[in-house]
């Protein structure tokens, strides 16, 4: 595991710094910045605020995921499934959180939203060729390494 500073700032006074939950987490939970609750019927989608921006280091990515817990308790998670936040990205940090339940949810004021896990990444440079190597597996697409 690699450990290194992300410098971040409040944009609003209630805004709560990301936090990992155990010692091992890979992701940082972040919070809801919202002043009262927030009800989401089944089907919407609300873009909720974080407060806070964040310096990633060059050469990470953060990535927004689900928490399993809401995800699985509330059926929220956020609606793009995986948001990319790049290093040189400076605004505040939104979840657009979906509702994939049948009923109302309720997200909290500083209730935990989704969590960020800081990867790097490999910047390609794309060239053309004429043709690839071919491997076992060739063009097979879905399902064709089978099932079992």
């Amino acid at each position: 595991m690699l450990k290194g500073p992300v410098h971040i700032k409040k944009l609003k006074e209630n805004a709560i710094l990301p936090t990992y939950g155990t010692e091992f987490s890979a992701g940082a939970d972040l919070y809801a910045c919202i002043s009262e609750p927030v009800t989401l019927n089944p089907g919407e989608t609300i873009l909720i605020h974080t407060g806070i921006a964040m310096e990633i280091p060059e050469g990470l990515v953060g990535l927004i995921y689900a928490r399993s817990s809401l995800a699985v308790k509330s059926g929220l998670a956020p609606a793009n499934k995986v948001s990319v936040i790049d290093s040189d990205y400076r605004g505040e940090l939104m979840i657009p959180i979906h509702n994939h339940s049948p009923h109302n949810q309720i997200i909290e004021p500083a209730e935990r939203i989704a969590q960020i896990i800081f990867t790097p990444y490999y910047m390609a440079q794309f060239e053309e060729v004429e043709e690839l190597p071919d491997t076992a597996r060739g063009t097979g697409g879905f399902g064709s390494t089978g099932k079992y």
